[in-house]
């Protein structure tokens, strides 16, 4: 076995979903976002690209489903110390967000669910729209519904609370299509008439002068806010799902424009990118060039759902119909960040750079997301027109990775020096969906890939340079390799030998110089997923859906040995430690690590919420990645010979601690003793100091325990449920327990629900014994007084 054997991985950060769909909210200093997901509401660090903070708890299943009380809707205070949320079950909660603590929580009177919740400017009124064709006004202080107002049809689409001329004003729309106007005292005081579809954004500019709709029936509609006349009916030839009014002084790329007399807005919708429009003068002033956001496949699709704006930052937030957000600044439209809010499930993973700075990541989409290790920012890749399937880097040139998709394509990509990415090349490759590829080990020449149609192809890549100019690849060999799909392919280290494994639950290997057959490893009773080369002897590793991991020689293609541990599919597997060990992912959601000698588990880790997709190993073997159906990232650190400093660090403690405890206990300081062997966890010897504590006399111990912490006290109880088990040890269980009884009666000590299941009936039985044997001594003693006459009878004639 390895001397420096792995034996513990644990995790060290996790990249887990935080927008799961539904509103978006952006602080007053533009540093964070709160996000909606799932049962919380995620407060994310812009500069960190990830999490920091939630409100409420998350409570989830295995598979990743929430079985908690989602969040239907929320939005933030104008003064940003607030949160309101309306959940499922019915109720509003008030979060703080300086601590992220609920302050108030009331149930909601709707007949349904709640679709929007908005604030007045100064917080202190609330409105919520239902599902029940009402909205309703709230009173925050004292937390009572203040007035139902009627008129819209249906689901509430949009709400908004204006404040004019010291009037606070509610604005809502609903599924007939109209907007209706209401003061704070119930009365109706318009309706917007013009829609033909549901209304997805109302606007009022600050002179409270004119009104701007968007909606899903592809217009733009300016009203004169007072008369409730259309002005001008834009249309947008695409659904408008974001609007916002621009700031009066805005410098549009390309363009001069003077913000004079205009009114100026940015829409986004199905087409997927920003556009700039003088909605007084009808006429568009720009589309934005440099979206990565794609168009809605369909034609009533959704590609933008969320568009909004930040002063303090002079930035766009754009939130797509795939969950993914793009913060771009206003002036160019450049791209200042972009965040992933939810992967939907990991598919496959591959390190990318020197030194491996990067992590590209295939999902359930068409995008590839490209992950900057030192601080989470990422990079979303268009490409592919269907998902992407499989990915792999190569290790001669580690900036350069290849993407396999079910578009039939393969792209390469590379990484420039300004960490931005450029596809290189992009050709068809089969005749079906590219499930796997792999590039060479030794060099950057050539590349395998393998496809749903079971062909097998080798493709020859030409020289590449450093600054992403396309390539030209060929395609140079290729068979009908198996039965069935080809869901995995390997190189050797020495290039001479490709593996490609299928769902015909075979592995075959192929001479690289001509894809001639060297031999068929047959022994999976179901698919095999993947195959892998080890770096150091002639042998393969495969992972099959029948759960086992076998080892197989390449000489004479037998199987050399079986590794079974998991309960369901082994997707994933990797050599480590020089060919030692292996570490494998399985459809159980474990991750276990193997030795390679003995064909045992040394360790299982249990962290994902479902199938483990991906696994990728670091070159130095002391980081795994790994993502699956939870849609999650989890970064692993080999943290083996800290933990075995830390378990001597231990030892070392515990012989100095039981010296001190034999010293004490020779110097006959039992207090300290007693302290001292309750840290310790040595029941044996607390019962040992009790017992002689006791012989010096029952107030001595009672002294002796009140002297005790609570933390000791507590765990003296769990000592006292175990010996009340046992007749030769109840007596000082039940003084104990006397002692303690003060405590318990006052409430400075609780005792544990377990405990005192244990304690009840052992001590009836106690109880019960020593009333019997106390009932013995009496029959005795009567049988004594009975007997002594007689005895006096016999004294006196005696010889």
């Amino acid at each position: 076995m390895s001397p420096n054997q792995i034996e513990i991985y644990e995790p060290t950060d996790v990249l887990k979903e935080f927008y799961t769909g539904g509103d978006v909210q952006w602080t007053n200093d533009g540093k964070s976002l709160l996000c909606q997901c799932g049962p919380t509401i995620q407060i994310v660090d812009l500069a960190q690209s990830k999490p920091v903070g939630q409100f409420g708890e998350s409570d989830e299943s295995f598979d990743g489903t929430s079985t908690g009380d989602d969040v239907l809707t929320f939005t933030l205070s104008d003064n940003n110390e607030f949160v309101v949320a309306a959940y499922k079950s019915g109720l509003f909660k008030i979060w703080r967000l300086e601590d992220k603590t609920c302050v108030k929580h009331w149930k909601s009177i709707h007949k349904g669910p709640v679709a929007r919740v908005a604030l007045s400017p100064n917080g202190a009124i609330m409105a919520s729209g239902g599902t029940d064709s009402t909205v309703r006004l709230w009173d925050l202080r004292h937390h009572a519904c203040l007035k139902t107002l009627r008129g819209i049809q249906g689901v509430t689409s949009v709400l908004k609370l204006i404040l004019m001329d010291n009037e606070l004003l509610v604005i809502a729309s609903g599924d007939d299509s109209t907007i209706k106007v209401w003061n704070n005292s119930g009365a109706e005081l318009k309706t917007f008439s013009g829609h033909y579809s549901p209304i997805t954004d109302i606007l009022v500019t600050p002179d409270f002068k004119h009104l701007i709709s968007s909606g899903r029936d592809r217009v733009v509609i300016l009203w004169d806010f007072h008369s409730g006349q259309q002005i001008n009916v834009l249309p947008m030839y695409e659904g408008i799902e974001g609007m916002i009014l621009l700031p009066k002084k805005i410098v549009i790329p390309g363009i001069d424009v003077k913000m004079e007399g205009g009114i100026y807005v940015a829409t986004g919708g199905s087409n997927g990118c920003i556009r700039i429009w003088d909605v007084r003068g009808a006429k568009e002033l720009y589309v934005q060039k440099n979206s990565v956001i794609s168009k809605a496949s369909e034609e009533d699709g959704v590609s933008i759902t969320h568009l909004l704006y930040n002063q303090a930052t002079s930035c766009f937030l754009v939130v797509s119909a795939e969950h993914n957000m793009f913060v771009q600044n206003i002036d160019s439209f450049d791209y200042v960040k972009q965040l992933v809010g939810f992967s939907d499930e990991v598919l496959d993973i591959t390190f990318v750079g020197k030194n491996e700075t990067h992590l590209a990541v295939a999902t359930n989409s068409k995008d590839i997301k490209v992950y900057k290790l030192s601080n989470m920012d990422s990079q979303i890749l268009q490409g592919h027109t269907d998902f992407v399937m499989a990915l792999s880097h190569s290790k001669a040139m580690p900036e350069v990775f290849a993407s396999a998709s079910k578009d039939m394509t393969i792209k390469l990509w590379q990484l420039l020096e300004d960490d931005n990415i450029s596809c290189i090349a992009s050709f068809i490759a089969h005749g079906k969906t590219v499930t796997s590829l792999k590039f060479a080990e030794c060099s950057a020449k050539f590349m395998v890939s393998g496809s749903e149609e079971s062909t097998l192809k080798v493709w020859k890549l030409p020289k590449i340079n450093k600054t992403g100019d396309p390539i030209e690849v060929l395609n140079i060999k290729g068979l009908v390799a198996h039965d069935k799909d080809i869901n995995g392919v390997a190189v050797s280290p020495n290039d001479q030998i490709v593996a490609s494994a299928s769902m015909d639950k075979t592995t075959k290997l192929w001479d690289l110089k001509n894809l001639s057959p060297l031999g068929t490893l047959k022994g999976h009773r179901r698919g095999v997923w993947s195959v892998v080369f080890s770096p150091f002897d002639q042998v393969v590793l495969t992972c099959s859906a029948d759960t086992t991991l076998k080892i197989w020689s390449i000489s004479d293609l037998s199987c050399l040995k079986t590794l079974e541990g998991h309960e369901a599919s082994v997707i994933r597997a990797a050599f480590l430690n020089s060919g030692f060990q292996i570490v494998s992912a399985g459809g159980d959601g474990l991750l276990k690590l193997w030795s390679l000698k003995t064909a045992e588990v040394i360790s299982t880790f249990d962290h994902h919420r479902g199938k483990v997709w991906a696994l990728a190993v670091g070159d130095e073997e002391k980081r795994l990645i790994t993502g699956g159906s939870d849609s999650r990232l989890i970064f692993w650190k080999d943290v083996t010979e800290e933990k075995k400093l830390e378990e001597a660090r231990k030892h070392q403690e515990m012989a100095l601690k039981e010296q001190e405890l034999a010293n004490l206990l020779k110097e006959d300081d039992l207090l300290s003793a007693l302290q001292l062997a309750i840290s310790l966890n040595k029941p044996a010897t607390v019962l040992k100091i009790v017992q002689d504590v006791m012989d010096r006399g029952d107030t001595k111990l009672e002294d002796t325990v009140k002297q005790l912490c609570p933390s000791e006290k507590e765990e003296l109880l769990g000592y006292v449920s175990h010996w009340n088990t046992n007749s030769k040890t109840c007596y000082p269980a039940q003084v104990l327990i006397s002692s303690l009884m003060s405590d318990l009666l006052s409430g400075n000590l609780t005792l544990p629900k377990h405990i005192l299941e244990t304690l009840i009936p052992y001590t009836e039985k106690h109880f019960q014994r020593l009333t019997n044997l106390l009932q013995d001594v009496h029959l005795v003693e009567y049988t004594r007084i009975l007997m002594k006459p007689s005895a006096v009878d016999v004294e006196m004639t005696g010889p």
